[in-house]
């Protein structure tokens, strides 16, 4: 085993926690880009019509070096859509030194997971792959709701890094994934006494699911399907098509810059997304006013991620109301987008606690 190295242990948590920083960064400015149909602002990847900057590409287009093609050059949505690019390479540069720093410690106990950030890499990767099928596939629905998840799952993954590399031990070591001796998981799953750590688990999942129907709500234009609330269409059970509002796979063929369903595929779209906050917000609401009546000792160390859990969800919940009442303005949508992932960091915060509980 290597000796311990705390400054290149240090660097690894505060890299992770700046990553974290800028993936949320990067969620939020993406959605900002989406929802103010900047994303085909730059209709090639990764540069903007064939240059660095749209700099370039508007002197190019002027000096009649670069054919904008069938797409005219809007400078403002192209440095909406590079700066998102910007920002999203960078963070990509933080993952691979996160992953150089965790190579030079893999055999120090307490280090991060090489596997673990590999992975991370990976899946960073994939979501740059899914940023070029935005543009090239013309936004088709499939590929921009897996961008928003993947980039999602990307904050997740580097919050949970950077919780797992808890304070210094005082033997220098840092707390990391791995580094807790090996339980039985399954005995310990089925002790009675997690549940707590159980119904955790279930608001996660509900809540991965209703992000997903919201990604689907937004790139489908579905959202101002139901312009009032609580009803949707002046009705609590308004018209929908059902058949044609969730086909995932559509061709790569099509501008889908402004939507292509009908009306009533919007509705079904939008009102499923409602059906699934009251879902969603059900099962975090019992999860955490479980784990908040709960007199177990090590469950009572949660008690603040299940305040935060209340609190995100609170938020978003309001937002989400207030967006609709309000017509849906643009920076309200972009706010609903931040509020998903606050909510999404809570509830693994709270995971994340109960499970260390749970050892």
């Amino acid at each position: 085993m290597q000796t311990n190295n705390p400054s290149a242990l240090t660097w690894i948590r505060r890299l992770s926690l700046a990553a974290v920083i800028l993936a949320f960064c990067v969620v939020v400015f993406g959605a900002y880009v989406r929802l103010n149909a900047a994303g085909l602002g730059c209709p090639d990847w990764p540069g903007c019509y064939g240059h660095i900057t749209p700099i370039g590409a508007e002197h190019g287009i002027a000096a009649g070096t670069t054919d904008p093609g069938s797409t005219p050059l809007n400078v403002g949505k192209a440095w909406l859509e590079m700066t998102h690019r910007y920002l999203a390479g960078t963070l990509v540069t933080l993952i691979v030194v996160i992953l150089v720093l965790a190579l030079s410690q893999r055999r120090v106990r307490g280090s991060a997971s090489l596997p673990y950030v590999a992975a991370l890499l990976g899946i960073v990767i994939l979501q740059a792959l899914l940023g070029m099928l935005t543009v090239t596939w013309l936004v088709a629905p499939q590929i921009v709701t897996l961008h928003l998840l993947f980039g999602l799952a990307t904050l997740g993954l580097l919050w949970w890094l950077w919780l797992t590399l808890q304070a210094t031990t005082p033997r220098g070591t840092i707390t990391a994934l791995g580094s807790v001796g090996r339980t039985s998981l399954a005995g310990a799953w089925a002790r009675p006494d997690n549940l707590p750590r159980q119904l955790a688990l279930v608001g996660l999942i509900a809540l991965i699911l209703q992000i997903a129907l919201g990604g689907w709500t937004s790139t489908n234009y579905a959202a101002i399907a139901c312009p009032d609330f609580p009803t949707c269409q002046a009705s609590w059970w308004p018209h929908m098509d059902f058949r044609h509002a969730f086909v995932l796979w559509r061709p790569p063929t099509v501008d889908y810059e402004g939507g292509v369903l009908t009306n009533a595929a919007r509705v079904a779209i939008h009102f499923t997304h409602r059906l699934g906050a009251v879902v969603a917000a059900g099962a975090l609401v019992l999860a955490a006013v479980w784990v908040l009546r709960s007199r177990d000792r090590s469950v009572k160390a949660a008690h603040p991620a299940a305040i935060a859990v209340l609190a995100a969800l609170a938020l978003q919940l309001g937002i989400g109301i207030s967006m609709v009442l309000a017509g849906f303005p643009l920076w309200l949508a972009t706010a609903h987008n931040a509020g998903a992932a606050l909510t999404l960091l809570a509830v693994l915060l709270l995971n994340h606690r109960l499970r260390i509980a749970g050892r």
